[in-house]
């Protein structure tokens, strides 16, 4: 009866109970500034909260990324080594929750 979740940078395993949070890959600020002018503030809600844009990573990684582009996040190789970051499953995730954004707003437009 333990949840079980994978986490969406390191590929990890964690367990209910572990410290993890929800995450939007893509923030809800950069998805806000791309779409402003041309969606409504529920509408860009429901684009940040698309399937592909949420997963579950570690509290320690989403406080220490805070609001930063994970492409700037990762560009400090310190941040790679100290969270054991997968670089090819962040940038599978990154690419992935880019395309979902994309599809959800085209819904709309």
């Amino acid at each position: 009866g333990i949840a079980l979740y994978t986490d969406c940078y390191t590929g990890e395993t964690l367990r209910g109970g572990d410290r993890y949070d929800y995450e939007h890959i893509r923030s809800s600020e950069e998805v806000f500034m791309k779409y402003r002018d041309r969606l409504t503030n529920a509408e860009i809600a429901e684009v940040v909260n698309c399937p592909e844009n949420v997963s579950v990573t570690l509290r320690t990684i989403n406080q220490s990324k805070g609001k930063m582009r994970m492409e700037d996040w990762i560009a400090n190789i310190d941040n790679i080594n100290k969270y054991n970051i997968n670089l090819t499953l962040t940038k599978n995730v990154l690419r992935k929750a880019d395309k979902g954004i994309q599809k959800m707003a085209s819904t709309f437009m």
